[in-house]
């Protein structure tokens, strides 16, 4: 049986890059498993509460409004929060710790969050390269 690491805004906020970020975060699920099917429910009636709402308001702001709180990478349409570890019906109904702490949630888009779910790097958002000069020149190197 393989136990999977818990994973935590403190370890995530000291990778630098966005690809480190998202590698630590990586859950390489199948798309399609449930995580909630018929109890899908109870997660609804969880992120229309007040005290989620509050706390994805604080992890917002502390990220930036960016993804994955990386500076440049600024969330211009719909921003999703979240769970680094992955939530069950249980967590919901014994008010686990990794509900509403923010230690272990995160700002994402809807493709990052996909990405960290399904492993599909395809995804994200890349950054164009940084240029230099005569880099297109090939005969300038």
């Amino acid at each position: 049986m393989m136990t999977m690491s818990i994973r935590t805004y403190s370890e995530l906020s000291m990778l630098r890059t966005f690809e480190e970020r998202f590698r630590y975060l990586q859950l390489n699920g199948s798309v399609g498993k449930e995580t909630f099917g018929f109890d899908r429910f109870i997660n609804q009636e969880f992120y229309r509460s007040q005290e989620w709402k509050s706390v994805r308001d604080f992890v917002i702001l502390r990220d930036g409004g960016c993804d994955l709180g990386i500076d440049g990478y600024d969330i211009c349409g719909k921003i999703f929060i979240h769970h680094m570890n992955p939530i069950l019906p249980k967590d919901i109904e014994t008010c686990s710790d990794f509900l509403l702490n923010p230690e272990y949630l995160i700002t994402t888009t809807l493709n990052t969050h996909n990405a960290i779910h399904y492993g599909d790097e395809e995804l994200l958002v890349r950054l164009p390269p940084e240029r230099t000069r005569n880099d297109t020149c090939p005969w300038k190197h």
